[in-house]
């Protein structure tokens, strides 16, 4: 089951790639202009995504009034408001506080911890283990067994592993992966693929001059092998 969010911003181009964002990693997200109707919103919720601006009641009061209804709900704070009494002052109430701007991997690192923290997203259950990799299937959650730290990927880096993960043992051709990931027609000479498998192996492979995980047929194109 997908974890539901409540994101509240008021700006619609922020909000429109944070949003695209977190659903490709697999999330539900339930997105607001403004705090009118978030005591509402986020009932059923696993965790809340609140801007500092908004119209109307600032995030500040929103956030009181949520963490005041639903203590057990994490609550991430978003501001380009950077002073320490800002922080202190969201710190108050809520659980943890991103300055913008901000890379889309670190507040999806930081959603991750706070759900963790609030025993959402938890789950033993269809682990698959590849070398040193332990993928969390139901929570789309990839934990380095060596370092004991979890693999943050971005969401086309999510979307190629997961594809790859499908046809375990299966060779995949260039065009194969690039349609079913960017849901569009390959170009012959292409090179966004080749940097996106390259980025990827240097988040999950040991080293990834010699990958083992995701292998290159050459040629042909890739495949994670079986364990």
């Amino acid at each position: 089951m997908k974890n539901k969010l409540l994101y509240i911003e008021d700006d619609i181009e922020i909000a429109a790639w944070v949003r695209e964002d977190l659903e490709d990693r697999g999330y539900e997200v339930m997105w607001l202009g403004s705090g009118e109707g978030a005591l509402e919103a986020a009932a059923g919720c696993s965790l809340v995504i609140l801007d500092v601006m908004l119209p109307g009641l600032d995030g500040f009061t929103v956030g009181q009034r949520l963490k005041k209804e639903y203590p057990a709900v994490p609550i991430v704070m978003l501001s380009a408001r950077t002073s320490i009494d800002d922080k202190l002052y969201g710190l108050d109430f809520a659980d943890d506080y991103v300055t913008k701007p901000f890379h889309p991997d670190e507040l999806a690192a930081r959603i991750e911890v706070q759900l963790r923290k609030a025993g959402a997203a938890v789950s033993s259950d269809n682990v698959l283990k590849l070398d040193h990799l332990a993928i969390y299937e139901q929570d789309n959650r990839i934990v380095n067994e060596q370092t004991g730290e979890e693999v943050i990927l971005s969401g086309k880096q999510f979307h190629i592993f997961a594809y790859l993960l499908r046809h375990m043992g299966m060779i995949r051709t260039k065009e194969q992966i690039y349609e079913a990931v960017w849901n569009e027609s390959y170009l012959d000479g292409d090179k966004t693929l080749m940097v996106h498998i390259r980025h990827l192996r240097e988040k999950l492979e040991l080293d990834p001059a010699n990958p083992v995980i995701i292998q290159t047929v050459r040629g042909v194109g890739y495949r994670v092998k079986k364990p």
